[in-house]
């Protein structure tokens, strides 16, 4: 059996910590070293880097930099950025200097790339330099580094990505230096509020509802189906020119009076990116949340939550004499403004086509936008005016009274009057997947049967606010079925044509809770702000989001804003809005 044996164990007779300056050979004692301020960011050294060949050590200061670390090819540092103290290291290098170059590292292996950096490949064929943890070839012999001077990271993002944080929208509506602003609201605290509120009551129905065509529901991208144009009337009145409102007033069956579409944008501001104003207007003890002809609400969003959104051309510069005097070129079919018409004409044709026009059912009044001299057919689209409580006490009178609207009904045993079997019809877009702004999207013709998943959640995070939007509206309707058709361009480069390449149906509310879309937190955000203008005095209001920032602000506005006797001009109905890009 092996013994072993204690090796001699030289005791410190001063009392100090380690070894006595009595048992250090001469080589290793520490005389002649000049004293060196060093940074606290500045890496310890090695006590010895082994060599493999001649056994030999090179040595440096205990807790001091090595020459390696400080200034060999291992730095970490850049040129010029080197911290207080480092570059006086090399006087540390006392020991076998002159041997420096015959020392081999055993562990000579490339050291793996840091998550989020990158090194330095071979040069591509375009003279780039390709990005080792990605794989990704620059072109036009920019390497590794974007045109700002600093070194991209991760392969994630180009050169052109620094004018994402740097594109500003204009405001919906112009802000004159008439208004005063009252109050300004962050998102973060809207998220916060919370209301809970029971079912609504019924107070009466308009209109005509035609059946929904359930043959939409077997469309596949193999079977599909082209978009027709169909020429039906639709109306979009704002609330305070609502006839049957107006009866309901004089009934004092609620405090607050607005639409689903105006009421779904207030109740998911959290998620709203784009700019939007809503026009307050308080008469008496009664709040009229309406919107402005033309503006955002008659028209469609698309991409609005993605990462790069589409955008619209930067106006001319009115200071550059060159951009003022130059003839405006036509905006791309893939601008911001052109694919929120496009998406437009394509939600009002779709609900259009799917639907059987000679089946019918007629709602307890009709429509009440359609007078006696009108000749063109009406569309389908049945008004129900419902009054919700958003009284937290028994003792509070706080009631709104919405108009909300359905597109079809699915034949059944119920009655359509009373809310069985209604139907809202919408439609997602899809135009050019290697545009700018289409947010990743996949192909549909490829992946929409196969991964349908996929596609979905695409678009919850590409269209968060508008499929939020068509949620609420659905759920404050009292729809049992939402339809979303998925439709495309039958040519990428041709905005014109197009074919439905399937439908989904879902419920409501099940959507509601997939897009994790509180209603509690909606009604909070809506009682906030009626309270908020109750407060007020008479008068007219706006309630405007911020172009850039998540925030909005309410302002008082003179009687005559946003109208025809307004003399500025600014924002009167009728005008068309400032870019909402």
């Amino acid at each position: 059996m092996a013994s072993f044996t204690l090796p001699p164990i030289h005791d410190n007779p001063d009392g100090g910590w380690g070894p006595s300056s009595s048992n250090i050979p001469e080589q290793f004692k520490f005389k002649d070293i000049p004293y060196a301020p060093y940074s606290k960011s500045d890496k310890l050294g090695r006590f010895a880097d082994w060599n493999d060949t001649t056994g030999d050590t090179r040595q440096t200061a205990v807790g001091l930099p090595s020459t390696r670390d400080a200034r060999g090819p291992g730095r970490s540092r850049r040129d010029g950025a080197q911290a207080f103290g480092s570059g006086t290291a090399s006087a540390f290098a006392y020991f076998h200097v002159e041997d420096e170059s015959s020392f081999s590292l055993v562990d000579n292996k490339a050291a793996p790339p840091r998550r989020g950096g990158f090194t330095r490949g071979r040069a591509t064929g375009r003279g780039g330099m390709s990005f080792a943890n990605r794989g990704v070839a620059q072109r036009g012999g920019r390497g590794g580094f974007n045109n700002r001077g600093g070194a991209q990271r991760g392969g994630r993002k180009g050169w052109r990505d620094w004018e994402k944080t740097n594109r500003t929208r204009e405001s919906s509506v112009a802000i004159s230096p008439q208004w005063t602003m009252l109050e300004e609201i962050e998102f973060h605290r809207l998220a916060k509020l919370k209301l809970e509120v029971d079912e609504p009551e019924d107070i009466d129905t308009y209109g005509r509802v035609f059946a929904y065509d359930k043959s939409y529901d077997r469309i596949t991208t193999k079977t599909e189906r082209p978009l027709q144009l169909v020429d039906r009337i639709k109306y979009n009145t704002t609330t305070s020119d609502d006839p049957v409102i107006q009866q309901l007033v004089s009934k004092n069956v609620a405090n607050v009076y607005t639409t689903d579409a105006i009421l779904s944008v207030l109740m998911c501001a959290p998620r709203s990116v784009n700019p939007w104003d809503i026009v307050i207007l308080r008469e008496g003890n009664n709040l009229y949340f309406d919107k402005r002809d033309g503006g955002p609400f008659d028209t469609v969003t698309v991409n609005e939550n993605a990462s790069d959104p589409p955008q619209d051309p930067a106006p001319p510069n009115p200071n550059n004499p060159a951009e003022k005097t130059a003839v405006p070129e036509p905006p791309s079919i893939n601008s911001a403004t052109s694919l929120s018409l496009e998406a437009t004409y394509i939600n009002q044709n779709f609900g259009f086509q799917s639907v059987q026009e000679n089946i019918t059912a007629d709602f307890a009044h009709p429509n009440p936008f359609y007078g006696p001299e009108e000749t063109e057919p009406l569309a389908s689209c049945g008004y129900r005016y419902r009054v919700f409580d958003l009284g937290i006490t028994e003792d509070e009178d706080v009631k709104i009274c919405i108009r909300t609207e359905v597109d079809a009904y699915v034949p059944g045993p119920g009655n359509p009057q009373e809310g069985h079997g209604l139907v809202t019809i919408r439609a997602l877009n899809e135009f050019d997947p290697r545009a700018q702004g289409a947010g990743g999207a996949p192909d549909w013709r490829s992946k929409l049967d196969s991964q349908r998943g996929a596609v979905v959640a695409t678009e919850m995070k590409n269209n968060s606010c508008k499929l939020a939007k068509w949620t609420v509206q659905s759920v404050l309707a009292g729809a049992e079925l939402m339809k979303i058709g998925y439709i495309s361009r039958g040519n990428p480069k041709d905005n014109t044509r197009h074919v439905i390449l399937s439908t989904a149906s879902m419920r409501p509310t099940d959507f509601a809770a997939q897009l994790n879309v509180s209603l509690a937190n909606g009604w909070g955000i809506v009682r906030t702000i009626t309270d908020l203008c109750m407060k007020m005095p008479e008068g007219k209001y706006v309630l405007i989001k911020d172009p850039n920032k998540s925030v909005i602000r309410l302002y008082a506005v003179p009687m005559t804003a946003f109208t025809i006797e307004d003399e500025d001009g600014e924002g009167y109905e009728g005008d068309e809005p400032e870019s909402a890009a």
